[in-house]
């Protein structure tokens, strides 16, 4: 099981090499390390293999307790833990060439198909580069989505595994927020061979069907808990940006009873700010409870996918919309550099950006279901 001291250390840590980390545009080696102790790579790894093969309810709790630290640590610690899942659905031979030594070998991976395969004598021949791939840095391996050649004509959508001395780091990373996750570029800078065995095809991972695992935790459809990845992040971030704004407006209210006053206006519309921004956390954060709850007691339905993708989405809405009512309502000061308030803001705007947490598609798919059951 999970240690609750080992998360605890992960969170400090965290917070103490925040600044680092956005500065450097990557995690600390300490923070990568502790990120493996606190249990993350090993989460969703096959008990063979040492794992825990655990819930998505520790998954989301754990991701948001980092986050209140720090977003971007948060952002890479699940990284960890769903690539860890990802790798489950690679046959046997390739989950050995990740987990033989220990479980928790850190995987990063590129979900959206790139670079170029070519058939040869047992695999393939990999080339080319992917982009945003977070924690590169500490990686250990890489799983790198790419069509490829299939007998018969044609291709298909596959992920392969690629080893860390495979592969060369370009920086690319220079955003406006989760600076500190080191998403960087891989490239290849030789064709790599990469057999048939540490491959799998991406519709297995959609459908929740892998070759070599009976876990229940890779026996739930992508859809069901792809959101969770990136919303559990935002949430924690949300926790975060609240303690930030109640010390600054703590401080604020110091000082206007000190002398300078301070209006009835005033002080409502920060009560008012508050009391919203919290009770949209707490909505987003009991839709994401629920979509994980679902995944951890049965394989969803089509009703409970489409739910859950809505719900991924609309928590992330609601958590956006909390963060700009608390920067809005703190000052200018709060908008420095130095004050972590704007940096849990930007953290939050950079995830709900992510094309999985899209609102539209999200409740479209949704309300299509619904109607079409009628």
């Amino acid at each position: 099981m999970p240690d609750p001291a080992r998360l605890a250390e992960l969170t400090a840590l965290a917070a103490d090499h925040a600044d680092k980390a956005e500065a450097d545009r990557r995690p600390t080696p300490e923070v990568a390390q502790a990120v493996r102790d606190a249990g993350f790579a090993r989460h969703f790894v096959p008990a063979r293999w040492g794992g825990t093969q655990g819930t998505f309810r520790w998954f989301l709790d754990s991701t948001a307790e980092v986050a209140a630290a720090d977003p971007s640590a948060a952002w890479v610690a699940s990284i960890a833990a769903t690539l860890g899942r990802m790798a489950g659905f690679l046959p046997d031979a390739g989950q050995r060439a990740v987990w033989a030594e220990h479980p928790d070998a850190l995987v990063v991976g590129a979900l959206l198909p790139g670079g170029e395969a070519t058939e040869a004598a047992g695999g393939w021949l990999l080339s080319g580069r992917w982009a945003f791939l977070s924690g590169i840095d500490h990686a250990d391996h890489a799983l790198l989505c790419c069509p490829v050649p299939v007998p018969g004509g044609g291709r298909e959508v596959r992920f392969l595994l690629v080893p860390r001395s495979a592969y060369e780091i370009e920086r690319t990373w220079f955003t406006v927020g989760m600076r500190g996750t080191g998403s960087d570029t891989l490239v290849l800078p030789e064709p790599v061979f990469v057999p048939h065995g540490h491959s799998f095809a991406r519709e297995v991972l959609l459908a929740g069907r892998p070759e070599a695992s009976e876990a229940h935790c890779h026996r739930v459809p992508l859809k069901s808990v792809s959101g969770l990845s990136f919303a559990a992040p935002a949430l924690g971030a949300l926790d975060g940006a609240l303690t930030a704004w109640t010390a600054n407006a703590a401080a604020r209210r110091a000082t206007r009873a000190g002398g300078l006053g301070m209006s009835g206006d005033t002080a409502a519309t920060e009560e008012l700010a508050l009391a919203r921004a919290a009770g949209e956390t707490d909505a987003a954060r009991l839709l994401l409870t629920r979509a994980a709850a679902d995944a951890d007691e049965s394989r969803p339905d089509g009703a409970r996918t489409t739910r859950a993708q809505r719900d991924h989405a609309l928590a992330v809405d609601l958590l956006v919309t909390a963060v700009d009512r608390l920067l809005r309502t703190s000052g200018t000061r709060a908008q420095s550099e130095s004050d972590p308030l704007q940096r849990y803001w930007r953290d939050v705007h950079a995830a709900a950006g992510h094309a999985v947490l899209r609102w539209e598609p999200a409740a479209r798919g949704y309300a299509a279901l619904k109607l079409e059951s009628r």
